[in-house]
C-alpha cells in the first residue's frame, strides 16, 4: 500500500495586488505531518504552482494511485468562482482554487477537479485538504487587522484567501456573475471524487492568519492541532468533530467543512 501526498502552497500572486503570508507555512506544516504518518510527500510553492504544472501534478498523482493507496492533496492559496458553463451548478457559478499564474492563465475549477478524480482506481483512498475562500461576496473579502495583541507600525494583518474574480476574468464574463451568490449548498471542489476538508463553509472565506507572529492559516492551524489530540483509531468525522471545537470563534469566523459520502467520513485518518 502507497502512501502519496502533494502539498501545495502560494503566497505569491504576481500580477493581482493579493499576495498572502501563511500559505507555504501551511504546506510546510502538512508535509511535516504526512510525512511523520508514512507519507512520500511532494512540495509545489508559489512560482512551481502554475496552472499547467499543478494540474500535471495532480492528474499523475491520482493516475498513479492503486487498490489500497492513501493519496492526499493539501492546498493552501486563493479560491474563488467563475461563470458555470455546462448548467450543473444551480447559482450559475463554479468554485475555483487560484494558481500562481491565474491573473494570466486563469484559475482551475471544480469541474476540471472532479475530472482528473473521477479516473481514482477502485478501492483507492483520496483526501483533499483545502485551506482557500471557495466563492462569497466580493464586498465582504476587505482585509482584517489583527487583535490589538499585535499592534506596531509594521503590524501583521489576516486577511482573507478569496480572490476576486475582476482579477482574471473578462467584462464579458464579469456581467454573467451579477453582484452576489446566493446561500446554497454548493458541490464543492472535488465533489463526490473525493473526501475534502475545507476551510470554510461556500458563503463564507478563510483567513490568513498570525499565530505567536507566524503566519498561517487558520483552518490548518486549528486541524493539524486537533490531528494531535486524536486517539489512534479516529475516524475523519472525529477529526472533524475536534476541530470544529475551535472554529468558528469570535477572532476567525469560519466554519469548516467536511465533504464525502458516509463511508469516506468513516475513514481512519491519514492511514
Amino acid at each position: 500500500m502507497a502512501k502519496k501526498a502533494l502539498c501545495i502552497g502560494i503566497n505569491d500572486y504576481p500580477g493581482t495586488d493579493s499576495d498572502l503570508a501563511g500559505c507555504v507555512n501551511d504546506a510546510g506544516d502538512w508535509a511535516k505531518v504526512l510525512q511523520a504518518r508514512g507519507f512520500n510527500v511532494k512540495k509545489m510553492l508559489n512560482r512551481q504552482v502554475t496552472g499547467k504544472a499543478m494540474r500535471e501534478a495532480v492528474a499523475s498523482l491520482v493516475a498513479d494511485a492503486k487498490k489500497g493507496d492513501s493519496v492526499v492533496i493539501q492546498f493552501s492559496g486563493h479560491g474563488s468562482f467563475v461563470p458555470d458553463v455546462d448548467g450543473d451548478e444551480p447559482d450559475g457559478t463554479d468554485e475555483c482554487l487560484c494558481p500562481y499564474d491565474v491573473e494570466k492563465n486563469g484559475p482551475i475549477t471544480d469541474d476540471e477537479l472532479y475530472d482528473v478524480f473521477s479516473h481514482l482506481a477502485r478501492g483507492a483512498r483520496l483526501l483533499i485538504i483545502s485551506d482557500s475562500c471557495h466563492s462569497g461576496t466580493v464586498a465582504r473579502f476587505a482585509p482584517i487587522t489583527t487583535p490589538p495583541t499585535a499592534v506596531g507600525k509594521n503590524a501583521p494583518q489576516r486577511t482573507v484567501r478569496f480572490l476576486p474574480p475582476t482579477v482574471y476574468l473578462s467584462r464579458r464574463d464579469i456581467s454573467k456573475l451579477g453582484q452576489c451568490r446566493p446561500i446554497r449548498k454548493s458541490s464543492p471542489p472535488g465533489r463526490s471524487g473525493a473526501l475534502l476538508m475545507a476551510g470554510c463553509q461556500d458563503v463564507e472565506y478563510s483567513f490568513d492568519a498570525y499565530f505567536r507572529g507566524r503566519p498561517n492559516g487558520a483552518f490548518t492551524f486549528a486541524a493539524i492541532r486537533a490531528l494531535s489530540r486524536l486517539r489512534p483509531e479516529a475516524t475523519y468525522s472525529d477529526w472533524f468533530k475536534e476541530i470544529r471545537g475551535t472554529l468558528p470563534s469570535r477572532q476567525y469566523p469560519q466554519s469548516p467543512n467536511l465533504y464525502g459520502s458516509t463511508g469516506m467520513k468513516r475513514w481512519k485518518v491519514l492511514v
